[in-house]
């Protein structure tokens, strides 16, 4: 008798080879989670292994903890035993971060890699021969279009190479872009039951993990803004948390600024990732809050902020992580007076489009 007979469909185990790098992938969620608490997270580990069943009779919990010391990826701190992140774990959660983030891109070789309109002395020789004109370098001179040339109009008996018998293959010019990563620790983005400080905190990794393997000419900082805006190094970005601050955007902007003012580059950018409206300001020693709406005396700074990177060439895209209406007029105030981008994207979104804004031409920066 012709027919189809269904079952339950039943996955094959995990060979035992990978069984370790299963585990790995889960608990570094787990540590960018706990903001790189190992204990909690191991304590996590456990907790899902017994719902889940991750582990099983050959290879159990135990033994994955020995190959995370043996492997180098925890290391014991000699002062008070306490286990912790080692180097090798951070650059693992910075590729993993952009694996989940941006899928896999292709490696490039060194360059700006950020594609200009321009040519002329640069990176990457151009499909384009014209004409010799005067500046020209010589090593833009293509030996073999010149002599076809001086042999077509002289002749190949008495060989003479003339300057109108010269052409030239240009170069695409790439240039370098200096980044302003932005991220919110305000006590908002952990409210309401949503943990909005994680992925944020993945799109940073995964953004340096890109720069550092696609882009390695481009400069990227990352500032931190609540009640007051710092500074981070890239090996903090696991172990932020969120505090009980209010969001001081005219700080972050500040700062950014300051940092994009000291880079050579022409093309400077602002990367700010948000999910609630300014509600703070720094005057003198005083911290000036209104968490109650839009304050009119915070807005007004932050739009004259807005004001300033625009006249200097810095575009601010903001990625809003709320859809509340009123907050949404906000931005694209913010966005028409700096005449930058704005989206407005869930938390699984989120890397997607700081992705495809990144990737994006910065030629109209060049002036």
């Amino acid at each position: 008798m012709l027919g189809h007979r269904f079952a339950d469909y039943k996955p094959e185990e995990a060979k035992a080879g990978n069984k370790f790098e299963e585990l790995l992938n889960i608990f570094q969620q787990l540590l960018l989670m706990t903001s790189g608490d190992v204990a909690q997270a191991m304590a996590w580990m456990n907790q899902l292994d017994r719902q889940y069943n991750l582990t099983n009779d050959k290879y159990g919990m135990g033994d994955f903890f020995e190959d995370l010391k043996t492997k180098g990826y925890l290391t014991e701190e000699k002062s008070d035993g306490q286990l912790a992140m080692t180097p090798k774990t951070e650059r693992s959660i910075r590729r993993q971060s952009l694996e989940e983030i941006f899928g896999k891109l292709k490696r490039s070789k060194a360059g700006g890699n950020h594609h200009t309109p321009y040519t002329g002395v640069g990176d990457e020789m151009s499909s384009d021969i014209r004409s010799f004109q005067f500046g020209d370098t010589l090593d833009q001179i293509s030996m073999t279009e010149s002599i076809k040339n001086a042999q077509v109009n002289h002749g190949i008996g008495d060989f003479t190479l003339m300057e109108n018998d010269l052409e030239v293959q240009d170069r695409e010019q790439k240039t370098s872009t200096a980044t302003v990563l932005m991220i919110d620790i305000s006590h908002s983005m952990i409210l309401y039951g949503e943990d909005r400080i994680t992925p944020a905190k993945k799109v940073a990794l995964a953004m340096a993990e890109m720069i550092k393997s696609k882009y390695p000419k481009d400069h990227l900082e990352i500032i931190v803004f609540g009640n007051d805006a710092w500074q981070i190094q890239l090996k903090d970005v696991p172990y932020l948390e969120v505090g009980p601050y209010h969001t001081n955007t005219v700080a972050g902007l500040e700062l950014a600024m300051d940092l994009l003012r000291r880079k050579k580059t022409k093309n400077k950018q602002i990367f700010m990732v948000t999910d609630g409206k300014p509600t703070c300001l720094k005057e003198g020693i005083n911290y000036y809050k209104n968490s109650f709406g839009l304050d009119r005396k915070i807005i007004a700074k932050t739009l004259n902020l807005a004001a300033q990177a625009r006249r200097v060439n810095i575009p601010i895209t903001t990625f809003m992580i709320a859809s509340d209406p009123y907050l949404k007029q906000f931005v694209q105030e913010f966005t028409q007076v700096n005449n930058g981008r704005a989206y407005y994207s869930s938390l699984q979104g989120l890397g997607d489009f700081v992705f495809e804004d990144y990737q994006r031409n910065r030629r109209k920066n060049l002036k």
